[in-house]
């Protein structure tokens, strides 16, 4: 498409002598622009696809994919249920869970709410989220009506090691001629975890079933049974095996879709509106391009006449400058490129670093729940940025170079 001829005078154009340094420096800025357009692009949606991801996978694996629910209250017969339930084709795992509301009270007179969590001790070790993140401690002391497993985050806040005692308080106590009396009792501490969501970390604590269920004066009963299944994305088809395989039971099924639906909704939507206001970058460096371009047709004004005069035609004349600005083009989403992917790959150690110099937390959990920066690069994403980076850029060098080849040599040399 582009001869010899043409590549040696966008070439010169390209390399400013003396007194033509202005539209080269007008060309740099654009190119500049589009390198930190196409950066900052790449590393947004990196982060925030990361971001979606990593929480995802957090929520699910403490979680579990699916919860089986007694349509009035607790489920009886939990056991038999859970049997069922692991028969299933699809179904990895399902374990069944009390859970409860309480406040919890430290040695020092600290106090917080939280949740508790009441699992079956081989179920709770088969807990990878958290049973393969434990900080201190051991599984293997899970067991009996005291022990429990707590957070790092409430451990710190709390001042609490392996062998102290939280005390839980629970609002649904007995009641008595003088009102209701809250139910109070003291764990021992076995373990502390680090399930890497701040959220998880400082409000959530495990103890085993039967504690649980006296603690909650439930016996024989259970909150709910979670489920993991083989593929998150075929949630729903195993959701309606179950709803088959439990006909005759009185249950109610929800899976994570309907759990998070809106929160990972808002996530999306927030990613795609990121991905546009960032695209103004390039395009405003787009729009630089234009302007360099026409400034150097104005100044190459006299050149561009010498050049048809000597038999250049008007297609060699516009493919000259749309060289010239495909070259800003291109080598600016190069540059954007690779700092973007090389960010990204490096983002935790560059994190560290600007944490180190400022003094200050970038990557606060309390407000991102997450407890740090995660980034997933998306070759498709990357790529999307891109083909976008090289169409806007190809477009904003079309006008120039149109009015480029529209010039008349016989005005441009009237006055010469």
């Amino acid at each position: 498409m582009f001869g010899p001829f043409e590549r040696a005078v966008a070439g010169r154009y390209l390399r400013a002598r003396r007194g033509e340094r202005f539209v080269s420096v007008i060309a740099g800025f654009s190119l500049v622009g589009i390198a930190l357009g196409v950066a900052t692009l790449i590393i947004v949606m990196s982060v925030m696809g990361g971001f979606q991801v990593d929480l995802l996978n957090r929520i699910l694996g403490f979680n579990g994919h699916l919860g089986v629910y007694g349509a009035a209250g607790p489920l009886q017969d939990y056991d038999a249920i859970t049997g069922r339930i692991r028969t299933i084709p699809g179904v990895v795992s399902a374990a069944p869970v009390v859970d409860g509301q309480v406040l919890m009270s430290g040695p020092r007179g600290q106090s917080a709410g939280g949740m508790v969590r009441g699992m079956k001790p081989e179920d709770f070790r088969n807990l990878h989220a958290v049973s393969d993140h434990i900080l201190a401690g051991s599984l293997q002391q899970f067991e009996g009506d005291d022990a429990i497993a707590i957070g790092v985050g409430l451990a710190n806040r709390f001042g609490l090691r392996i062998g102290d005692e939280l005390t839980l308080i629970s609002p649904q106590g007995a009641a008595t001629a003088f009102g209701t009396i809250p139910r109070v009792r003291a764990y021992r501490i076995v373990a502390v975890f680090q399930v890497g969501m701040n959220e998880y970390d400082t409000s959530f604590v495990f103890v085993p079933l039967e504690a649980a269920q006296i603690f909650f004066q439930q016996p024989g009963q259970a909150s709910q049974i979670e489920v993991s299944v083989a593929d998150p994305a075929d949630v729903y088809e195993v959701r309606m095996r179950i709803a088959q395989a439990l006909s005759g039971q009185p249950v109610r099924i929800v899976d994570w879709q309907q759990n998070n639906n809106s929160f990972f909704a808002a996530v999306k939507v927030e990613q795609n509106v990121m991905f546009l206001i960032l695209t103004l970058i390039i395009l405003v460096a787009a729009f630089n391009v234009i302007s360099s371009l026409i400034m150097m047709v104005k100044d190459k004004t006299r050149d561009i006449a010498v050049l048809r005069t000597i038999g250049a035609g008007r297609g060699a004349i516009m493919r000259i400058f749309l060289m010239c600005g495909a070259s800003v083009g291109v080598t600016g989403t190069v540059v954007g490129v690779l700092l973007g992917v090389v960010f990204c790959l490096n983002i935790e150690a560059i994190q560290h670093a600007v944490e180190e110099v400022t003094g200050t937390s970038v990557f606060n959990p309390e407000v991102y729940y997450l407890t740090h920066l995660p980034a997933k690069l998306d070759p498709h994403e990357v790529l999307q940025v891109v083909v976008m980076a090289l169409a806007l850029s190809l477009l904003a060098t079309l006008y120039p170079s149109w009015r480029a080849a529209r010039t008349d040599p016989v005005e441009a040399l009237r006055h010469e």
